[in-house]
């Protein structure tokens, strides 16, 4: 039998227990967009995750109060966009509230769908909407994949304690 080591003292659930723990836990960014009635929507995502290879189906989670969730809410299509360590600054626009997200510098192009696609990721997918699956105060999207590329150049970038970080060897 192994000695357990002072795992410290327990606390009870709460939104700044479960903040603490995952500020522990690498993530990689994404940015997902969506075109919104009032033009293109976008915020930074650290839940993407592949749910199914068949059929390629990926998923988020998005807040409903959030800025972007009435037109997330509405879409048909969103972009799934993974950024790389050169992206720190972009990650930041997407995250910041009532930042221009689609402004300068951000540099985008209106792709298939009408889902704004942005340049110079790592990867992008145009991903069909099959299910918004309620999780407290957030949305869980599944979301199947239509076409996409996974051709851009880098390393990717990681969200730990709170910062955009690159990937270390």
């Amino acid at each position: 039998m192994t000695a357990t080591p002072d795992l410290g003292i327990p606390r009870l659930a709460s939104p700044d227990l479960l903040r603490s723990a995952f500020r522990r836990h690498a993530a990689g960014v994404a940015v997902i967009t969506a075109p919104g009635a009032g033009g293109p929507v976008g915020f930074t995502a650290t839940s993407l995750t592949s749910v199914s290879a068949e059929p390629p189906i990926v998923s988020f989670g998005i807040g409903v109060g959030a800025s972007s969730w009435p037109a997330i809410a509405e879409s048909d299509h969103v972009g799934v966009h993974v950024l790389g360590e050169h992206q720190q600054e972009l990650a930041a626009t997407f995250a910041r509230s009532g930042a221009d997200r689609f402004g300068a510098p951000t540099r985008w192009r209106k792709g298939p769908e009408g889902v704004p696609v942005l340049d110079d990721v790592l990867a992008w997918l145009v991903c069909r909407v099959v299910a918004r699956v309620p999780a407290g105060d957030h949305r869980i999207v599944l979301a199947e994949v239509v076409l996409g590329d996974p051709s851009g150049a880098g390393r990717p970038l990681l969200y730990h304690q709170g910062r955009f970080n690159g990937l270390r060897d």
